[in-house]
């Protein structure tokens, strides 16, 4: 029998990664337009590969949310090495592209909310459920109004990356972030 350590490290690793970017933007909104590009890249690709090994475990147990989770990790790897590729664009990929992340990733987790209500119960179901509708709503306020969006993107990339590293580091103590 293989010993499982009941704790989900990637998930983990993945929200403090994305907590510690998230302060980081609300500290200083300015810099998500200016050099800070690499950062946001290093943690998109990241953020894909963790959906992506999602697709890759949950593939065969149900369909569509797998599906979904391989769709945000591709977004999030392509705004990911847009970023590495060319930092000086984070303009517009923030303005493009964040948006679609934003959207995929929070589109994602709502597909599993079944799953996470089951093995992880009833208070982080509904605090995954609030977090993703903020965050869907966000991306496609980012998407409609992008000039506004620009002005206050940094205040709201920050809460969002931050809320979406809790919802992964309190994924990691679930029996649900074990498996992932």
């Amino acid at each position: 029998m293989r010993g499982r350590s009941g704790f989900g490290w990637s998930q983990f690793l993945m929200g403090v990664c994305l907590i510690l970017l998230g302060a980081f933007t609300c500290l200083r909104p300015g810099s998500i337009f200016s050099g800070i590009g690499v950062i946001y890249g290093i943690a998109a690709v990241i953020t894909g590969i963790c959906d992506i090994v999602i697709y890759i475990k949950e593939a065969r147990f149900i369909g569509f949310g797998p599906g979904i989770s391989l769709l945000a990790g591709i977004l999030s790897i392509m705004t990911g090495i847009a970023l590495l590729a060319y930092p000086g664009i984070a303009q517009w990929i923030v303005s493009i592209l964040f948006p679609l992340w934003f959207m995929a990733h929070c589109i994602s987790r709502l597909a599993h909310l079944e799953i996470i209500r089951m093995m992880a119960g009833g208070f982080y179901y509904t605090f995954s459920l609030v977090v993703n509708i903020l965050g869907l709503v966000l991306g496609i306020l980012m998407l409609f109004q992008p000039f506004i969006a620009l002005f206050t993107v940094g205040y709201m990339v920050g809460f969002v990356l931050i809320a979406f590293g809790i919802d992964c580091i309190l994924m990691a103590f679930t029996d649900l972030g074990s498996r992932w």
